[in-house]
């Protein structure tokens, strides 16, 4: 029943125009970014490497698409929060709002199946966002742009990496951001079991993600024991794959802690649910 279940809430999913709205956007977004690049994309990377120009000289294919992808992730990783919260704020509440929830529980299945079968077709939405992202981003900029060392510029300076040394970073980079955004599914999917609206956990949702970076930037003592503790702290945590050595033991700490924090807020959203009025 959890199965057929989880199948009827995807397909909810795809009956809504928001859901569309996340791939069009993503899209748009990454199609601006690939015209702009390809059109005056040399004097991006001049600007790049101009501090490094006069002890190093750069040959070859410089911005290829392993450099435009990263530049694509870097840059959209903190906005897809919105498109991700946009479909699963809404997979609770807008069945409140619609009235439907009675007419779901008399189906024979338990409240927290409810939960999860939501969960799972949010999940597989989430991925759907992931591995689009990817495809314009990594294969279709590999296509237009060619193939080459990716060049990134981190906290230790410049890293330089061979072409041949990229994918796997690429695959497992992708797979650490899918679960960074699955943070923010059941994050807003707790908030979605406390409304009875679909903006309250959209709001919310944001609201959450914009005040913890602001804590995590603010250079303040107060906030130095919470802020390793923070999901936002660990969202770019994708970018410890393209340092050389990578930090392995940085990654898996960000991978524990967000997995932590998925399973609180599913802990919150069945918690809330199991106790959700349904009669007024």
């Amino acid at each position: 029943m959890l199965w057929k279940n989880t199948y009827n809430e995807f397909i909810k999913i795809l009956a809504k125009p928001r859901s569309y709205i996340g791939l069009a956007a993503l899209t748009l977004l990454i199609v601006i970014i690939l015209f702009a690049m390809k059109a005056d994309g040399k004097m991006y990377i001049s600007f790049v490497t101009a501090s490094f120009e006069q002890t190093l000289s750069f040959n070859g294919n410089v911005l290829n698409g392993n450099l435009i992808a990263f530049i694509i992730l870097q840059m959209l990783i903190v906005h897809i929060p919105l498109l991700v919260a946009l479909v699963t704020g809404d997979l609770l509440s807008g069945e409140a709002a619609m009235g439907t929830l009675r007419m779901l529980l008399t189906k024979p299945i338990s409240r927290t199946q409810v939960v999860l079968s939501k969960l799972i077709a949010a999940a597989v939405y989430t991925l759907i966002l992931v591995l689009w992202m990817g495809f314009l981003a990594l294969l279709v900029g590999r296509w237009v742009f060619g193939t080459g060392d990716l060049i990134v510029l981190n906290s230790d300076g410049l890293v330089i990496l061979n072409y041949t040394d990229v994918l796997w970073r690429y695959g497992l980079a992708f797979l650490v951001a899918y679960l960074a955004l699955m943070t923010i599914s059941t994050l807003s999917l707790a908030f979605s079991a406390f409304a009875d609206n679909s903006i309250g956990p959209i709001v919310s949702t944001m609201a959450v993600i914009i005040l913890f970076t602001i804590i995590g930037s603010l250079d303040v003592s107060v906030f130095d024991t919470i802020k390793p503790w923070l999901f936002t702290t660990h969202m770019a945590s994708w970018r410890s794959f393209f340092n050389d050595p990578v930090p392995w033991s940085a990654i898996y700490k960000s991978i524990w802690i967000l997995l932590a924090h998925i399973i609180l807020f599913v802990s919150v959203a069945i918690f809330k649910f199991q106790r959700k009025d349904i009669t007024s």
